[in-house]
């Protein structure tokens, strides 16, 4: 279900809180806020503190330590008299040493404590939660692309989108409690950029990537710096409904693995864990069931409502944002164009009948493919 229009989504913000300050997004989202002269006050919000680099950037924001579980989030919004909350501190990932129950608790219970929060502050009036497109799940009878009103073929497996599932749900539980609250709820998709080392980015770059026989995902990506600014506009404007957020255009995983200059080692199912985990590296065995899932099938997202209701424009399409990717990483090609010319001019000689310049060329032919590693992304 996607909730209605609420005009109050329209006022500009006094006092901004954002969760997950720490991270990536949630603390270059408090940057970007922080720049803006218009909010007087910006609040940073996490249980661990952020890098001595991220606390530069942050600026003016003041940073608080606390934990979303803990009471003390709603005396920090009731005292600084908090009117938008962002809340961009779901865990894609169990924490290291954790578990998933630990995961669970820390992303549902937390959301479950900040938005009763929020119901309760007079102050507060409006709520943007960072989702993901993981909520659609990946199968093989998925649309082309997934409107905000459609839901998953079927039960996603992991961790993550059933979290995202219950976040959503509970926060559309307190609009409906609090209707002069504006609730807009964003769905990421899948992030990449020169800044991040993001999960599609790291597989694609892999020296020899696997993939599924018979499978060839359709990627749509989203640059972080389009993220942000997403982010940034339905904080500061009216942003009330849930939204698709997303690049332009979708990139095949046998095209972005060509971009990448690396080799793609299709396999069947049944081997993709165990052979990919010798191909990719121990990272391998890091990806979560929706991750892996997502190299397999892929997910589209139809835009439409984030341009006509949200009223945001991504700069990059997805294909620029793996190009942008790719040209920070400075990816260095398996397959490189003058190993391309040196196989070309030993089959010439080949054919000319030249053999003993034949065997020179063709010794140099095979050299370059053993014994060279590719940077990781």
């Amino acid at each position: 279900m996607v909730e209605g229009d609420n005009t109050s989504g329209g006022t500009a913000p006094r006092v901004v809180l954002v969760t997950g300050a720490s991270r990536f997004l949630g603390g270059y989202l408090v940057t970007r806020l922080a720049q803006n002269p218009s909010i007087e006050r910006v609040i940073a919000v996490d249980a661990v503190s952020p890098s001595k680099d991220m606390m530069r950037r942050m600026g003016r924001a003041e940073f608080v330590r606390a934990d979303i579980r803990n009471p003390l989030i709603g005396k920090v919004i009731r005292n600084a008299e908090v009117d938008t909350v962002v809340h961009a501190s779901t865990l894609q990932k169990a924490p290291k040493a954790g578990s998933r129950a630990a995961m669970k608790d820390m992303n549902v219970i937390g959301a479950m404590q900040l938005f009763a929060v929020c119901q309760k502050a007079p102050t507060v009036r409006k709520v943007v939660l960072r989702s993901a497109s993981v909520v659609y799940g990946c199968s093989a009878k998925d649309p082309a692309q997934f409107t905000e009103e459609m839901s998953a073929r079927r039960r996603p497996p992991g961790g993550y989108a059933r979290d995202s599932l219950e976040i959503e749900g509970y926060l559309r539980g307190m609009g409906r409690r609090r209707p002069d609250i504006s609730v807009g709820i964003l769905r990421l998709a899948p992030l990449i950029g020169p800044q991040l080392t993001a999960t599609v980015g790291h597989y694609v770059t892999a020296p020899l990537v696997p993939t599924i026989v018979g499978r060839n995902a359709r990627l749509q990506l989203l640059h972080v710096e389009d993220a942000l600014a997403a982010l940034e506009k339905a904080t500061i404007g009216h942003a009330s409904g849930t939204y698709n957020i997303a690049g332009d255009g979708v990139v095949m995983m046998s095209q972005a693995i060509r971009r990448a200059g690396r080799v793609e080692v299709p396999m069947p199912l049944a081997l993709f864990r165990s052979v990919g985990s010798a191909l990719v590296g121990s990272s391998m065995r890091l990806y979560t069931d929706e991750q892996l899932e997502y190299f397999r099938f892929g997910c589209g997202l139809d835009t439409t409502r984030m341009r006509s209701e949200l009223g945001f424009e991504p700069r990059w399409t997805t294909m620029q944002a793996l190009d942008d990717f790719m040209r920070a990483m400075q990816t260095r090609r398996i397959i490189k164009s003058e190993w391309i010319d040196r196989a070309e001019n030993a089959l010439t000689t080949i054919l000319g009948g030249d053999t003993a310049e034949a065997s020179a060329s063709a010794d140099v032919m095979h050299m370059p493919l053993s014994g060279r590693s590719a940077v990781k992304g």
